[in-house]
């Protein structure tokens, strides 16, 4: 025993076997190039660069992460049928779900640590309304977040312009124009189905899609929550938008407000103001329904789901008046027995602590 202690301190680790931690040990700390150290003169450059402007940077480029390789995938599902190799089987709507949703992942990963990795204007307000985030950064973020699927869209057609132009001739030739479910604009933004006449059905679509990805969104953020971990949450928001993508798509739906509106410019500009007019504006539905289902989905959890006594217990965050609060707040819920007050409260790994100090199991 004193042996194998002996190794696990010398291996920083409690969490790891012996064995393969000692081979882990040995690969992770051999370098075969030292790492260059950092000088005074990056750590300055560092320090001087503007907050707000390495925030908008993130929030454009994570937006942009996700958009491209999602709207890359609607186009290959939507040109498939003019490849010049003959084949129909470039893509499909299993396809443009994983797409997204490892997109997503890869955002996360990439831009969340600079910026919190909002990437959706009701995300950004739903954490200024809930979670105390500075309104002024809001219309920041937001402005950003349009930028970065606005890129992502005039990028797109510049890598795919000779297949688009050729399916805008077709479509032309065919139906009169290119805006509709199908046609070349529907690779960057949404339409609805011709059979789809009823906007209230569309709304109401729309409105619990968003819900089902803000609540899940919400979920990963809770720090409560013991089914997540840091590493989980990318992969985890990214299948709520895959799943969506695979049950819905077929349906028309948007999902957010900055990847819809940021490429709807973008084909409003290829393809005409029709993009905004189409099916009686349907786009204010694909733009705008977002916000209000990401806050009522967001406003359920923390009204209904969310208990904040874990966090407190869990060691990050006091109640306002020291442990004495907790105590009479602990007491007025029914969590203890206000005769028991007197001997201390039971903390979250089981002991109860006495006013002495002293602790024991319970």
């Amino acid at each position: 025993m004193g042996e194998d202690r002996r190794h696990l301190e010398r291996l920083h680790t409690h969490d790891l076997e012996l064995g393969y931690t000692e081979a882990l040990e040995k690969h992770i700390t051999r370098h075969v190039v030292p790492t260059k150290p950092v000088s005074q003169r990056k750590l300055t450059f560092e320090h001087k660069r503007p907050r707000i402007l390495r925030e908008c940077m993130a929030e454009a480029t994570g937006v942009f992460y996700y958009v491209l390789p999602g709207i890359a995938s609607v186009a290959s599902f939507t040109i498939n049928g003019t490849s010049p190799l003959g084949i129909t089987a470039f893509g499909s709507i299993f396809q443009i779900g994983w797409a997204f949703a490892i997109g997503i992942a890869f955002a996360i990963i990439t831009c969340a640590p600079t910026s919190g990795g909002h990437f959706n204007p009701a995300i950004t307000i739903a954490l200024a309304l809930w979670q105390g985030f500075p309104w002024k950064k809001v219309p920041h973020y937001i402005f950003s977040q349009i930028f970065g699927a606005f890129m992502a869209g005039l990028l797109l057609m510049g890598m795919y312009w000779p297949e688009i132009q050729a399916l805008k001739a077709a479509n032309i030739a065919e139906h009169g124009t290119t805006v509709f479910n199908g046609g070349a604009a529907s690779i960057l933004c949404v339409f609805p189905n011709p059979n789809q006449t009823n906007q209230g059905y569309i709304f109401l679509q729309e409105f619990f899609v968003d819900s089902f990805i803000g609540l899940i969104i919400w979920t990963c953020l809770d720090p409560a929550n013991p089914f997540h971990t840091a590493a989980s949450v990318p992969w985890t928001i990214g299948l709520a938008y895959g799943v969506m993508v695979w049950g819905f798509a077929g349906n028309t739906i948007s999902t957010n407000l900055a990847r819809d509106l940021g490429t709807r410019i973008v084909a409003a500009i290829f393809f005409g103001k029709e993009a905004f007019t189409f099916d009686n504006g349907y786009c204010w539905i694909s733009i705008l329904v977002n916000i209000p289902a990401t806050l009522f989905a967001t406003g359920y959890y923390e009204l209904l789901l969310r208990d904040s006594l874990q966090n407190i217990q869990g060691g990050h965050n006091k109640h306002e008046d020291g442990d004495e609060g907790l105590v009479r707040h602990l007491t007025q819920v029914g969590t203890i027995d206000p005769t028991e007050t007197e001997r201390g409260y039971t903390n979250a790994v089981g002991k109860e602590t006495a006013p002495n100090g002293n602790s024991r199991q319970v």
